[in-house]
């Protein structure tokens, strides 16, 4: 049953991922509405030109890891930062954005602890 949730949870966290990723460079899926500060601090990243496509390149990568199973501790490391962006603008700036990242955040976390094995070697002192 364990390896079954396991499963599911990379599957989707890595088709979310994807799909979220894509639609960042296809636009098939509408964005939701954002409050005026949330929309004032999108914009001014999309104005740069370079953030939201290294964004959203990092969450199509991540989302191949995943659904491809390969390299999925280190998939879930490289999205952590992103995530903590995500969570940051929806929890402080944009309350319509919580439940996504409520269901991102538990199956990242999920995950994460799924594999802290394979975390362990980062927090040895170097001696």
């Amino acid at each position: 049953m364990k390896n079954k949730s396991i499963l599911a949870a990379r599957i989707l966290l890595g088709a979310l991922l994807l799909a979220f990723g894509l639609n960042g460079f296809f636009h098939f899926m509408p964005n939701p509405p954002a409050t005026e500060e949330a929309g004032a601090l999108l914009g001014a990243l999309g104005a740069t030109g370079y953030f939201f496509p290294f964004v959203k390149t990092i969450e199509i990568l991540t989302g191949i890891l995943l659904l491809s199973n390969k390299f999925t501790a280190l998939a879930l490391v490289i999205f952590t930062p992103v995530l903590v962006g995500i969570a940051q603008i929806n929890f402080i700036l944009n309350p319509a954005g919580i439940p996504v990242t409520i269901v991102l955040l538990t199956l990242h976390l999920y995950l994460a602890y799924q594999h802290r094995e394979q975390y362990k070697p980062l927090f040895k002192q170097a001696s």
